[in-house]
């Protein structure tokens, strides 16, 4: 089993797709302009106190103030107060908490009015992107995250990744975090750290602290709201949290983006960097690894699956609601048990892949086929458990209910990706009415002439929609050689299944887009 990782590295966003065994299991876009982040520290100024909700509205430079709950605040939220007050006026000189006399912690039912006050300077970490009407969701309690260690200013514990099962690996990696911490800073070792030396450990935490030093830094001059130190972007992220033996490849079309990816990687993990690859081929690098086929086939409403079974998946402002159907599979000659637990299983597969491909957070409700032995129903639970173990967003599965329905929470810390796979009409443009469809390679030819022998360019490339590529392709003299033939200049077809049935574009021979 193997992961790769292809990205689409444009000027206005970069889209990054992951791909298990060559299926595509997560999409991601980063725009270029995006301001906010999970994970990066904000400098802002409390606005509103609100005791009835026991939190506070903070401007962080968004034009929805965050939410900030008393929950949220984290234990040693007066410890921090203390330190950026201190920043602010010049009295803390230098990051280091060696001499740092850390406040008492705070009460867990306790007031925000103890602890905030209007036009009050905090330090607050994005814990939730914008999304729809609302603001950021922040937190007071800090983390830094690196490739096999989280650092937590102002505590002290030492805690191990739940998934490494070894008591003696546990100990190991707890006694050498001890021993290379420095003071007033705690450490969540990651799962990937398990077998690691104190080399790479070191490594990693004198990389962290260094981050906290960059922060300090920025503290001592900064004006509210302002971010005092951002997190990776979503390509470097995702190599950290998730690069393993089991990638085989990492392809990028940009060169860039390809050189800013091979020195995070020769920093992270040296030996990894001879899987990374510059992508220079002629069609689109998500036309070339087949991801744009599936992007069209996995999102939407109606999911079709290899038996013939198919998903139906509805959203609302609530929940995430997914009805799973037989389909085909309702003519298989196995028993009504039988098919809908195969039915099932195979849906429980799609499910989870579903949720990590299109980040669906909050409430989703399963509706399945109904099981009528509590055995089925078992295996149908376990199995759904079993793959969804590999999605990193925090989630809860209940076991059936009575009707048959699962309900999941799943957490949600940035919008729910939504790619619009119906087309629009290319060529009534949603009127009801067309031209008639013989007209289209007569269009074609009309601004082949108008390009090739008004504007007088060298060589043209048409896109197109493949099925109109094979027929001016079709026949040995086919209607783009005899184009050819009649304006004594290059001319190539290039398909495109991104592109609309009748759609059609003109490009130079430097790539950019003849516009008419």
């Amino acid at each position: 089993m193997s992961n790769e990782l292809i990205i689409d590295a444009a000027s206005s966003e970069v889209v990054i797709a992951l791909t298990h065994d060559k299926r595509l299991v997560e999409i991601n876009r980063e725009k270029s302009n995006s301001q906010f982040g999970v994970g990066d520290i904000y400098l802002g100024k409390v606005r509103k106190v609100m005791p009835g909700l026991n939190a506070a509205f903070v401007d962080v430079g968004y034009e929805k103030d965050a939410f900030l709950h008393y929950f949220d605040l984290g234990p040693n939220v007066l410890s921090l107060n203390k330190f950026v007050r201190a920043a602010a006026t010049g009295k803390q000189k230098h990051a280091a908490l060696t001499y740092f006399k850390n406040e008492p912690e705070i009460q867990k039912d306790g007031k925000i009015t103890d602890v905030l006050q209007t036009d009050q300077l905090v330090l607050i970490q994005i814990a939730k992107e914008p999304i729809s009407t609302k603001g950021p969701r922040i937190t007071s309690e800090l983390s830094i995250a690196g490739r096999y260690i989280v650092l937590i200013p102002f505590a002290e514990k030492v805690s191990v990744s739940q998934k490494i099962k070894s008591s003696e690996e546990r100990e190991r990696l707890k006694r050498l975090i001890m021993s290379i911490k420095p003071k007033n800073f705690g450490v969540i070792v990651r799962t990937v750290a398990e077998g690691k030396g104190v080399a790479d450990l070191d490594a990693d935490m004198n990389d962290l602290v260094s981050k906290w030093n960059t922060c300090f830094q920025e503290l001592t001059t900064a004006k509210p709201p302002q971010r005092v130190l951002g997190e990776l972007n979503r390509t470097s992220a995702i190599l950290r949290d998730m690069l393993n033996n089991s990638f085989s490849a990492i392809h990028v079309n940009d060169g860039r983006t390809h050189d800013e990816i091979k020195m995070f990687l020769q920093s992270i993990a040296p030996d990894k960097e001879k899987i990374l690859k510059q992508y220079k081929g002629p069609v689109s690098i998500f036309e070339h690894f087949g991801i744009e086929r599936q992007i069209k086939a996995l999102f939407g409403k109606t999911i079709t699956m290899k038996s013939g079974a198919y998903l139906i998946i509805e959203h609302t402002e609530a929940l995430h609601v997914v009805d799973v159907n037989s389909g085909n599979r309702s003519k298989s000659n196995n028993d009504q048990e039988t098919n809908a637990l195969d039915v099932n299983m195979e849906a429980a597969v799609e499910v989870a892949r579903q949720l990590r491909l299109r980040d669906m957070g909050g409430i989703i409700v399963i509706d399945f086929i109904d099981l009528h032995s509590p055995n089925n129903r078992k295996l149908l639970y376990n199995k759904l458990r079993d793959e969804m173990k590999v999605d990193r967003a925090k989630h809860t599965i209940l076991p059936p209910s009575k009707f048959g329905l699962v309900q999941i929470t799943r957490e949600r810390v940035r919008p729910e990706t939504n790619i619009e796979t119906a087309e629009k009409c290319p060529s009534c443009g949603g009127t009801g009415e067309v031209q008639a469809s013989v007209l289209l390679i007569d269009q074609i030819e009309n601004n082949l002439r108008y390009v090739l022998r008004e504007q007088n360019q060298p060589s043209v490339t048409i896109a197109v929609h493949p099925f109109i590529a094979a027929y001016l392709e079709k026949g040995i003299w086919s209607l783009r050689r005899k184009w050819r033939w009649h304006y004594k200049k290059p001319i190539v077809v290039k398909e495109d299944s991104s592109y609309n049935f009748l759609e059609y574009k003109f490009f130079s021979k430097n790539e950019d887009e003849i516009k008419f």
